[in-house]
């Protein structure tokens, strides 16, 4: 008896999981062949940047209205290919396309972002530069607010400066003003030398910070922080014009 229910269980087992494949298959099968609904984009904004909206997003989808995705057969749409358009875009860090069960087509797009801009003369000239040290176009859509860079002689800086392994350094400290709140806020124009190093002007305070070569980088803005911290309060903001931090264990204010 114990043994007749123990099988009848298991057929019934069986037979719901059956049910729930067929079920399963039926409704993959409807989705395959229902024409393309609504389009939906989905923008990861996460810095506040705004170098590409969904409009755009939509019209690089449909190929700028050549291609109709809205009621297309399913078999005429090519989801890697709607992606690669999307990633070709300069602002386009990642990009998923995909269909619900309703069909609609769904755009997933997460931006690229600059840390950085590269200055020239003309200013129509300038790009941005991004945390992997690739050139960024500016855009109409957005002004970025991220810290200038250029050589101290005036003359810009490529994107290819920050590709070698001796660039990757600048890069880093990009990238470290760029993730620390603070100093994103502080630093105002960075400046790299002829001999390599770079120095700094500030958003408040007149000194200009002489940092150096890349190196010991978080050590160095600690540096400065405790010349924040200790002097401008006693002696003011005015008294020094020149504040070095180069040097290990030493701040040189003149």
């Amino acid at each position: 008896m114990e043994l007749k229910r123990k099988a009848n269980n298991l057929l019934f087992a069986t037979a719901c999981l059956l049910l729930l494949v067929g079920l399963g298959a039926f409704a993959a099968v409807r989705q395959a062949h229902r024409p393309v609904g609504g389009i939906i984009v989905s923008i990861s904004n996460e810095f506040n940047n705004f170098f590409i909206s969904e409009r755009e997003v939509a019209s690089l989808l449909s190929r700028h209205g050549e291609d109709q995705l809205e009621g297309a057969d399913p078999a005429d749409v090519d989801l890697k290919d709607l992606e690669a358009r999307l990633k070709a875009h300069s602002f386009v860090k990642e990009a998923q396309v995909y269909r619900d069960l309703a069909g609609n087509l769904h755009a997933d797009v997460r931006q690229n972002r600059p840390i950085a801009r590269l200055v020239h003369s003309d200013s129509r000239q300038d790009s941005y530069l991004d945390a992997d040290g690739h050139r960024l176009p500016l855009s109409p859509l957005f002004t970025a607010r991220v810290v200038p860079i250029s050589r101290l002689n005036g003359q810009p800086l490529a994107a290819s400066f920050f590709q070698d392994s001796t660039g990757q350094r600048y890069l880093e400290f990009l990238r470290y003003i760029d993730e620390k709140p603070f100093w994103r806020a502080q630093v105002a124009e960075v400046f790299v030398g002829a001999n390599g190093k770079l120095s700094f002007t500030q958003q408040v305070g007149d000194q200009r910070i002489e940092f150096g070569f890349p190196e010991n980088i978080s050590e160095k803005f600690a540096k400065l922080m405790v010349f924040y911290r200790q002097i401008p309060p006693v002696l003011g903001w005015d008294t020094y014009h020149r504040v070095n931090v180069e040097f290990k264990d030493q701040i040189i204010c003149e």
